[in-house]
């Protein structure tokens, strides 16, 4: 890498379905897609001039299609650093929640970007069990523990 990682503001989404599910995207870095694979929160950087609120709406649009999604935070934050499709970057994200109402809840694409499309390789609904005991790899690390607190019985 030559010069300093770009700063990107970041904006991601934790979804919970009807049964407290929670949506994450798999996907891959489109610069070497054979290399490995993720689990990871809809979600994405922010455009000029956009709260980091607008941003989580518009990428949950954008990479599941659902809109009129009631988004509550930020609930969390995070930096991160990391390599994707070639460039460095440093990461600030904060992450809102949302509960819909419906189980089964179909995700269809609103609007993929090129990298989207390259990189994206489908989606799924986890419960706290299924988080906590994959052996794929999942971002941030602790989202098994944040979906296992919202599953305990009260």
């Amino acid at each position: 890498m030559t010069g300093a990682p770009i700063d990107r503001r970041s904006a991601r989404v934790l979804l919970l379905d009807g049964r407290g599910r929670l949506l994450l995207l798999h996907g891959c870095d489109p610069a070497r897609p054979a290399t490995r694979s993720w689990w990871f929160t809809p979600g994405g950087g922010l455009d000029p001039g956009e709260s980091h609120l607008q941003a989580a709406a518009r990428e949950l649009w954008e990479e599941t299609g659902l809109t009129g999604v009631e988004l509550h935070g930020p609930v969390a934050e995070r930096s991160a650093e990391f390599t994707y499709d070639g460039v460095e970057y440093r990461q600030h994200e904060l992450f809102y929640v949302s509960r819909l109402d419906a189980a089964d809840v179909a995700v269809e694409p609103g609007a993929h970007t090129d990298v989207e499309t390259r990189a994206l390789l489908g989606w799924r609904w986890w419960t706290a069990r299924e988080l906590a005991s994959t052996e794929d790899t999942v971002y941030p690390e602790w989202l098994p523990r944040w979906l296992e607190e919202r599953s305990a019985p009260s």
